[in-house]
């Protein structure tokens, strides 16, 4: 993902999610994945999907099973 986009994201996911803590990190490697974080803490990752020529952008959310206790 650009920049731009990475930007744009982001304040959306804030607006959406009501929170001023959710951070989209860049990919680390070329091929690496987009780093979705709740403050320090990653939580999932964000993908860019170009389909047909419609953009979509997917959030995915771990929640391991032991973080539940």
């Amino acid at each position: 993902m650009k920049p731009a986009e990475i930007q744009a994201v982001q304040a959306k996911l804030r607006t959406m999610l009501g929170s001023p803590k959710i951070i989209i990190r860049a990919a680390q490697t070329r091929n690496g994945p987009v780093e979705l974080l709740a403050g320090a803490e990653v939580i999932g990752t964000v993908d860019r999907d170009d389909e047909d020529g419609e953009v979509a952008y997917h959030a995915t959310i771990t929640i391991l099973a032991e973080d539940l206790t």
